[in-house]
């Protein structure tokens, strides 16, 4: 007779018994230990996936859609990083099917690639894989391993290319129809056409480009070990160069520094001795972002942990051997340096896909896709981008000076008085952001202020101003603005806004609590999108971190550390 273990007995019971949808089994074994958790679903779910399947088609795939009816709007991601993820995250309407297509069927949390670099983070605990982020929503969600390459503004359709290696038969290409776009593909590393960049530098973007850096690293170190390696040959494959001394090149620098002091010179201690970093960087000064005393701290330290750091070298020029930097301080001169590994961290640039869509939606020679304040991009009321691959085009209030001075002169005199204009005044600074940087800045309680000052000889209440006086008075008011700097933050900070838009889409368009339109009429559906700045971290190496937090604080040293590790753990 076949033995049977209790092991199979549970396993048996528990296959043959679909209401057992939860098992909790403890075993003691040896005074040891072992609890294994089973939670068993239906396969109806998989079953639903399976049946909304493409079949294949002659020539490029088209995907249909999921709901025969067309009652559901179609919205279609593409990306998957802390933009696409974001939104991803927020949408909670069910009404609408979501595609997404990315190459990457994970989201990684980029502001721990450095600490891959060198073994301080394993790979998989900053990855999260999208299926699963996705499978627990109540919004009916499918995701597509794929790269767009085209996208069809006229025909509202994206052209996508499988980038699996299996033989798809031909049937690599589709093509998906949608009615909403959000488009969030990040951007790609800026090497400015410098020769020699792409092809000898290592980039810092991705999960792949940590790894490659980890194992070039080792690699470094093993050649140098060689016994047929002179002395020279050694200090020029120990020497490590990173380009950018932004918050990447320099976290990257600080961590290479401590890898190779507490842990490779135990395993190659001969070539402690033999070990340089170099950072380059083309401006005054490293973390030029930062507050000035970060600034400071970190080129210190730098210093005095033996990291050399060359301010005003611009690279002109890398080849397989050599390094050439263009000295901005010295005239001018053209220095080289042998390098054995180089890190290109110097910027991000546009991804051939949207330059093209670019030049279709007319506007061509720019760095990154134009959108209005609600993330919609310019031209188009279906398509939005977000993160790294846009940027807000944020109205000016002088384009717009005369529709709100008509808006604000309800009577239509032809002046303005400072009750008429108190009654838009909030309109005006939900619609333009640039007005309340500038009262700020002039230590101004409200705009009437500003239109007191130009009528400096009566009182508050008494102010009336035509055009011409009301022009003079808000005629510096643009010049604070600024465009939002290419980091997560602001990419998660927008993905979660446009799900709240998405979110609340039909009760909007019937009672709409935006601001003013000053050049047409009634109110926009949503307030516009604005950034809430949380502060910016700088790890420096050595269990010490430079932190900038809102209201000008400035915290460095040990403890900045730990609240770096607390934000990114929580």
């Amino acid at each position: 007779m076949e033995k049977i273990t209790a092991f199979q007995r549970f396993s048996r019971a528990f296959r043959g018994n679909s209401s057992l949808t939860k098992m909790l089994i403890v075993f003691t074994v040896s005074g040891g230990g072992l609890v294994a958790y089973s939670d068993a679903k239906p396969d109806s779910g998989m079953n639903a996936i399976t049946s909304t399947e493409a079949k294949p088609h002659n020539g490029t795939n088209v995907i249909p859609s999921s709901e025969a009816d067309g009652k559901k709007k179609r919205v279609v991601v593409l990306g998957t990083g802390w933009a696409g993820t974001s939104f991803l995250k927020n949408l909670k309407n069910s009404s609408y099917d979501v595609q997404v297509i990315s190459p990457r069927n994970y989201f990684a949390f980029t502001p721990l690639l450095p600490s891959v670099t060198c073994g301080t983070v394993e790979p998989r605990s900053i990855v999260e894989p999208i299926r699963n982020i996705v499978r627990k929503k109540s919004v009916d969600v499918h995701y597509w391993e794929a790269e767009c390459f085209k996208i069809d503004a006229d025909n509202k359709k994206v052209y996508c290319r499988s980038n699996l290696t299996t033989d798809l038969n031909g049937e690599e290409e589709f093509s998906v129809d949608y009615d909403y776009l959000v488009i969030a593909i990040g951007a790609r590393a800026n090497t400015f056409n410098i020769p020699g960049v792409a092809e000898n530098c290592h980039f810092l973007k991705e999960i792949e480009d940590a790894q490659r850096i980890r194992r070039t690293v080792i690699d470094c170190f093993e050649r140098a070990s060689l016994p047929s390696i002179t002395d020279e040959e050694r200090k020029k494959i120990l020497h490590f160069v990173v380009i950018g001394g932004g918050p990447t090149g320099v976290e990257f620098a600080a961590e290479l520094h401590d890898y190779v002091n507490e842990d490779l010179v135990k395993l190659y201690p001969k070539a402690k001795d033999l070990v340089k970093i170099t950072l380059l960087e083309a401006t005054d000064h490293i973390l030029n972002m930062f507050d000035k005393r970060i600034t400071a701290f970190a080129e210190e330290k730098f210093q005095r942990d033996g990291i050399d750091v060359k301010t005003g070298a611009m690279v002109v020029k890398v080849s397989d051997k050599e390094i050439s930097t263009k000295e901005v301080k010295n005239g001018g001169n053209i220095y080289s340096m042998p390098y054995g590994m180089a890190v290109w961290s110097t910027g991000i640039g546009t991804r051939p896909v949207i330059m093209n869509f670019m030049k279709q939606i007319g506007q061509p020679n720019r760095r990154a896709l134009a959108t209005d304040e609600w993330l919609r991009v310019e031209g188009s009321d279906s398509i939005y981008a977000l993160g790294d691959c846009a940027t807000i085009n944020q109205r000016k209030v002088m384009e717009d000076i005369c529709a709100i001075f008509r808006k604000a002169d309800k009577d239509n005199s032809g002046t303005l008085t400072a009750n008429e204009f108190q009654e838009v005044l909030d309109d005006i600074c939900e619609r333009y952001p640039q007005v309340g940087l500038y009262l700020k800045q002039k230590q101004k309680n409200s705009l009437v202020d500003l239109l007191k000052d130009s009528k400096a000889d009566v009182v508050k209440e008494s102010v009336e101003v035509n055009l011409e006086e009301f022009t003079v008075a808000l005629s510096q008011v643009d010049s604070q603005m600024k465009n939002l700097p290419a980091t997560a933050q602001v990419a998660a900070q927008q993905g979660s806004y446009l799900a709240d838009c998405f979110n609340r889409m039909e009760k909007c368009e019937k009672n709409p609590e935006g601001p003013l339109r000053f050049r047409g009429e009634g109110r926009h559906r949503f307030r516009p999108f604005r950034y809430k700045h949380f502060g910016q971290f700088a790890p420096l190496g050595g269990e010490q971190t430079a932190a900038q937090l809102p209201g000008d604080l400035v915290s460095i040293g040990y403890s900045s550390q730990w609240l770096w590790y607390s934000v990114y753990a929580s």
